[in-house]
């Protein structure tokens, strides 16, 4: 074991702040990262409150990790020091039930290790997450990113992209297809860039009119104020999929009405409390009401190879870590283009 500098929350309404942890040593198949930048994701504010409940205090957020390998164990074959690297939302699986097998990991049938506010596999361990100096992670469980990317602006790909990505990829989101982007936060503004690169023609629903421009340069042919009376009424029955990022809770049957024959509105926004869905408004078009969780191991590296060959990256403001309760109070009034990035050099 070794002492690790991170930021840590002691309880549901305690401030983040400096925090000395262990962390193992690194194993044969382990490599250990110096964390460069960590992404600020809307879930590490529900959790660092217990919004969601079961949280693990003391609790280290962050699990949109990149860095660059400062040390390998003796089995490591995919990377070497130097490297750059990214950890996600999880850190490992059991690796033998049907999920795993499939690389579906996110989904593991036994117990998936999250990054942060988990167990590791044995159950006892806490994890700790990506506010913090370094990390140790199965290379198995550590990403390549390509080194042409900057590496700020790579992280929120660990989760926001990826979050996006695999429903996209689920319901085969393509040229011909309409494409509707519920909220452009850190997840929509990926939702866009991502469906507009696979050729789909991407319509934006938001509050905010404000946010028009931006959805045009993100790559969205059509923007929709849905605050704006009668705004949903013009687009019944239009969109092969709706994916919807919103994590404050709102009325999915407006939604739902939006999908032709076999549309599919696709969750990946968690809102806090649960929300009633009109029966007809499912059944009268053959609608399907979906959720996605992230993506596995191999997707995840799929999306990263992706986004490296179309130059796609998030849109980052980055703060140093001594920022960081001012950007989870920025974060919940919207106040970020489009997602926060903690420089860790400043810890």
């Amino acid at each position: 074991m070794f002492p690790t500098r991170g930021y840590a929350t002691q309880g549901p309404s305690s401030k983040l702040e400096p925090f000395t942890f262990e962390r193992r040593e690194p194993g044969p198949h382990d490599v250990l990262i110096d964390i460069a930048y960590c992404g600020i994701c809307h879930s590490d504010i529900h959790q660092a409150r217990d919004e969601w409940g079961g949280a693990i205090f003391p609790m280290v957020p962050g699990h949109e990790i990149v860095g660059r390998v400062a040390r390998v164990g003796p089995q490591v074959h995919r990377f070497k020091v130097g490297d750059p690297a990214g950890v996600g939302c999880f850190v490992d699986s059991c690796r033998t039930c049907e999920s795993c097998r499939a690389g579906e990991e996110q989904y593991c049938e036994d117990h998936t290790a999250f990054t942060y506010n988990c167990m590791e596999m044995d159950k006892r361990t806490p994890t700790y997450g990506g506010y913090s100096s370094q990390i140790v992670v199965d290379e198995r469980y550590t990403f390549k990113i390509a080194p042409k990317l900057p590496l700020a602006n790579v992280a929120p790909l660990l989760c926001a992209g990826i979050t996006t990505y695999s429903p996209l990829r689920q319901f085969k989101v393509g040229p011909g297809q309409r494409i509707a982007v519920v909220g452009l936060g850190g997840l929509g503004h990926m939702g866009v860039k991502l469906a507009a690169s696979m050729g789909a023609e991407v319509t934006v629903l938001s509050t905010s009119r404000s946010k028009e421009q931006d959805a045009h340069r993100l790559g969205a042919q059509h923007f929709v104020a849905t605050n704006e009376p009668g705004a949903l009424d013009a687009l019944a029955n239009r969109f092969h999929v709706v994916l919807d990022t919103v994590s404050a809770s709102h009325d999915l049957n407006a939604y739902l009405n939006l999908l032709r024959l076999d549309g599919v509105l696709a969750l990946v926004g968690v809102p806090p409390q649960p929300i009633p869905v009109q029966a007809f408004s499912l059944i009268m078009k053959r609608r399907i009401l979906a959720g996605s969780l992230i993506g596995g191991i191999r997707q995840t590296q799929e999306m990263l190879d992706y986004c490296a060959d179309k130059n796609i990256t998030a849109d980052v403001e980055v703060i140093p870590i001594q920022q960081v309760e001012a950007a989870y109070e920025r974060t919940l009034k919207s106040d970020v283009r489009y997602r926060f990035v903690i420089d860790m050099k400043t810890l």
